[in-house]
């Protein structure tokens, strides 16, 4: 190292003209260098997503995510997996490895999930799909001196209009609430009839034949 730096204080036009072939070469290569604002990023990533509702997280452990975890635990091209157990819902992420199709392994998880014939009779049928991702280049908050219905026809209006926009792909209305439907009948109609509330609610005590529907008050 000492005679190359010796032999580089004794020729000067050697050094400069080294230095200005690496400057020249880290130009080239900043011009050429693709850059992007949003990279296109596909994660191989499948989730199995399986709701178990009223069932708490060690229910959920032990009758979902372990029985799942067994189908899937020797299934060639998963990388890595992991469950979480939450209150009345159960989610299984699988990594997949580099060498294979994401689209085939989906169709053979989403098999092998199928099959599994020891879930809890309580559960809903599971969710199988692959993880992606979305470029969010904009969010649009939309407020005013109204009640929260009028807030969210609007914003559906927008989302629509957004979503006709050449380029978007997709467009998403977010923390709005669904809609709810309320039934009020009075005390004098549910004596009238011989009801209770609790009987309306589970629409277990019909009508007698002949009689009129029941006053109610509709709000949404």
């Amino acid at each position: 190292m000492e005679q190359l730096i010796r032999w580089f204080v004794g020729n000067p036009v050697a050094a400069n003209l080294l230095m200005f072939v690496m400057i020249v070469t880290g130009i080239l290569g900043v011009m050429n260098t693709n850059q992007e604002q949003f990279p296109n990023i596909d994660p191989r990533v499948i989730t199995v997503s399986v709701p178990y509702l009223g069932a708490a997280p060690e229910e959920v452990e032990e009758g979902v995510c372990m029985r799942v975890e067994e189908v899937l635990k020797s299934t060639d091209g998963i990388e890595k997996l992991n469950s979480y157990a939450s209150e009345g819902h159960c989610m299984v992420q699988m990594e997949l490895t580099e060498d294979v199709d994401p689209a085939a392994a989906l169709n053979e998880i989403k098999s092998q999930v199928d099959g599994i014939s020891t879930l809890p009779v309580e559960t809903e049928k599971p969710i199988v799909s692959k993880f992606t991702l979305f470029k969010s280049v904009m969010r649009i908050a939309i407020s005013g001196d109204t009640d929260e219905k009028a807030l969210k026809e609007l914003g559906k209006t927008m989302r629509e209009n957004i979503a006709a926009l050449p380029g978007i792909s997709r467009v998403d209305l977010s923390y709005v609430r669904p809609y709810e439907l309320s039934i009020e009948i009075s005390e004098f109609d549910l004596r009238r009839y011989g009801l209770t509330l609790d009987g309306v609610a589970r629409l277990a005590v019909p009508l007698p034949r002949g009689t009129a529907a029941l006053p109610a008050r509709l709000a949404l």
